[in-house]
């Protein structure tokens, strides 16, 4: 299989001038966690992705208002990418060495033709492979253990 036959084809989208709770209202109702951003209907080349972490971390974190505009929180290029034509071990790849979820699909001329996000990978493979995918890709963002610098015991035992 390869992204064409992955892919969520024609998501949908937002522009940098949208309104920042329009992206938000797309993501409820699409029940999606990202919305790419392209800089015009007509040509739909993709300049940025905006996610639901990027509203929550770059917007509401910093107390910003629901007027905020989509350019103002998105993830601008350069964006990692694929091409229609690039396989599950490409797109896994660039998954985990990029640690993303979701990955743009895009034509030669840099339009966006649809995405292609770990539950597409999970839901379209059999069953063998998404789970090894899954536990991959899933590993890929799992932070570095650090060891605590007492043990309870140690923290405990201390003060006698």
């Amino acid at each position: 299989m390869n992204a064409r036959e992955l892919m969520t084809p024609m998501p949908a989208l937002v522009t940098p001038s949208d309104k920042i709770f329009r992206a938000a209202e797309i993501m409820k109702y699409e029940d999606v966690g990202c919305v790419p951003v392209i800089g015009d209907i007509l040509n739909r080349r993709l300049v940025g992705l905006l996610t639901d972490r990027d509203i929550s971390v770059r917007c509401t974190a910093r107390r910003h208002g629901t007027e905020c505009l989509v350019r103002d929180h998105m993830t601008p290029l350069p964006l990692h990418t694929v091409g229609p034509e690039a396989t599950i071990d490409e797109i896994v790849s660039k998954m985990e060495n990029a640690h993303v979820r979701r990955l743009p699909v895009v034509d030669s001329d840099g339009s966006l033709i649809g995405i292609v996000s770990e539950a597409d990978l999970i839901t379209k493979l059999p069953e063998r492979e998404s789970l090894f995918l899954h536990k991959a890709i899933r590993k890929a963002f799992r932070p570095p253990v650090t060891r605590m610098r007492f043990s309870f015991w140690e923290t405990a035992t201390r003060n006698l």
